[in-house]
């Protein structure tokens, strides 16, 4: 590997590490956000408003670095994060904070699309496995970073340091990139199909909000339920008449084949289960079995260490055994993670937790490498960000609906616990409140019904993962890769 080339990989990484430092330390620092600006009940909020934003925008970078390049389409949307974080650190309220992660969620929809395309682009598939190994280790090391700082931030400062954190990543970043990547963009007749993006952004929206509006007294048959799902799929239809007559269409549709239609699918079952451990093991830890935000995040660094150490298993795996072995294997990890965390309580011990984080880890990386590189060496380089861009849309979407379902579940089943004991009237959201833990709440209750709740939304990881490993099995068997 040449020195330009060496570069490139660092500017890709750094680019990386400001996503990677951005999950793990807010899915750290959460429990103590929503104490402190009093919103529990919001806790999915200030995820899945940062999913749709980035899920809305990510088949748009794809088309955008396409046609106008990848270093600019990179460079607008780390520029729209950083101003999004500065905001999110500025935030007095949790509807300022949701507001400002889906400003930041804009930008972050770049970060993971082109990224992925430029190493498509700029490695030979022999040496992309080795260059996908070292991705995988910036999230490693991001993960031991950003726990450890965002629960010392926390602790000796406050939370609104942790966005802080992104913006000098974010500018070293852009830096790198502006100076080592060198691409030569052909100019073409037409421009972006400003009316697909429209139709389908409005899909979107109005099908993820419906998905975060669900709460448990929402009558799924509703008329409000029925009449979004079916403006949704109208829109949907009509979107794809625009892109069968587009010059540029913002999606082609013969990037889909029967392989890439399976591994799609595996992507966006992966991140439904992926968002749900990310956001409600550090619950678990810090609020069930009490330990500071510093260890919630100490613990959960192994999960990303064996999604680092995964990425070098699947370079070997995939040339020895081929897509589908490779896929099938990493999701049977998965499912042994979620089957073991069913196992927690109340008393457990936290080496547990970091043994079945590693576990899924492990599971996390090898999977979603694998289905990455697939989906790159499925098209040629002109649909290449498309490709990645259509894929990362469907793993944010799963993501934005995991946790919109996740935290409807988990709200219930509090409500239920509290019932079960007789006890009613109990909100989700006051549970920290002194009047309840000094009344008819004690701290065993308050940790019951958060171990009860987090439980069942295990069940629906487990019957997830379960799917995936189905699903596996239907890809093709050839060794089409290396």
């Amino acid at each position: 590997m040449n020195l330009k080339k060496r570069n490139i990989v660092i500017s890709i990484m750094v680019a990386m590490f400001l996503g990677a430092v951005e999950g793990t330390v807010v899915t750290t620092a959460m429990p103590t956000i929503v104490k402190d600006l009093n919103g529990f009940d919001k806790i999915s909020l200030v995820f899945s408003v940062y999913l749709l934003t980035s899920a809305i925008t990510t088949p748009i970078y794809g088309k955008v670095a396409d046609l106008y390049g990848r270093k600019r389409a990179l460079s607008i949307g780390i520029i729209i994060f950083l101003i999004g974080s500065a905001l999110c650190g500025l935030s007095q309220s949790m509807y300022q904070l949701i507001f400002f992660r889906g400003l930041q969620g804009m930008g972050a929809g770049a970060i993971f699309t082109v990224t992925y395309t430029i190493v498509g682009d700029v490695f030979p598939i022999e040496e992309r496995t080795k260059v996908q190994g070292w991705i995988s280790s910036t999230w490693g090391i991001a993960s031991l970073l950003g726990p450890f700082l965002g629960g010392f931030l926390i602790d000796y400062l406050s939370w609104h340091w942790i966005f802080f954190i992104n913006i000098p990543f974010g500018i070293y970043s852009i830096i790198l990139l502006n100076k080592n990547l060198d691409e030569t963009v052909k100019k073409v007749d037409a421009s972006l199909d400003y009316l697909g993006i429209i139709t389908f952004s409005l899909a979107i929206v109005i099908f993820l909000c419906t998905i975060l509006g669900i709460n448990e007294d929402t009558k799924l048959l509703s008329t409000k339920i029925i009449g979004t799902f079916a403006l949704t799929l109208v829109l949907l239809f009509v979107f794809y008449k625009i892109e069968e007559k587009a010059k540029e269409p913002l999606i082609p549709f013969e990037i889909f084949s029967f392989q890439t239609n399976i591994v799609n699918v595996i992507s966006f079952l992966i991140s439904v289960v992926l968002i749900g451990t990310d956001v409600y093991i550090p619950i678990y830890i810090q609020n069930v079995l009490g330990f500071s935000a510093t260890i919630s995040g100490l613990s959960l660094v192994s999960m990303s260490v064996s999604w680092f150490l995964s990425s070098f298993a699947v370079s070997k795996m995939l040339k020895k055994y081929g897509e589908r072995a490779t896929v099938l294997t990493f999701s049977i990890i998965i499912l042994i993670g979620t089957g073991l965390l069913f196992t927690l309580d109340i008393k457990s011990s936290l080496i547990f937790v970091v043994i079945y984080a590693f576990i899924l880890g492990m599971g996390y990386g090898g999977a979603l490498n694998t289905l990455t590189i697939v989906i790159q060496e499925s098209v040629d380089h002109t649909k290449r960000g498309a490709a990645t861009g259509a894929n990362a849309l469907l793993r944010n979407v799963g993501q934005t609906i995991g946790v919109a379902i996740f935290g409807v579940v988990f709200n219930s089943n509090i409500v239920k616990y509290f019932n079960n004991k007789g006890i009613y009237d109990v909100e989700p959201n006051n549970l920290y409140s002194s009047s309840n833990v000094s009344s008819n709440i004690n701290v065993t209750n308050l940790k019951e019904s958060l171990n009860y709740g987090i439980h069942s939304i295990i069940l629906i990881f487990i019957v997830v993962s379960f799917i995936c490993v189905v699903m596996s099995v239907l890809m093709s068997k050839k060794k089409k890769i290396l």
